[in-house]
């Protein structure tokens, strides 16, 4: 299993955290998902493709970058 690190833009609370996690944990292939609200990322466990991941984050209201 590997792990995939976004950094994300537009996070600013608990609400903001637990929105991407659930969006990250709806995508196929996510084993788990945990984000870091004072890193500003989310470190991705499983096979999931990068792409729907950020398709995920974005219809989530937020931008993955980098």
């Amino acid at each position: 299993m590997s792990e995939t690190v976004l950094k994300i833009e537009g996070m600013t609370c608990n609400h903001c955290k637990m929105a991407v996690e659930k969006a990250l944990k709806g995508v196929a292939g996510v084993a788990e998902a945990k984000v870091d609200l004072d890193k500003k990322e989310a470190v991705v466990a499983g096979s999931p493709n990068r792409t729907a991941l950020v398709q995920a984050v974005d219809k989530a209201g937020f931008k993955v970058v980098g």
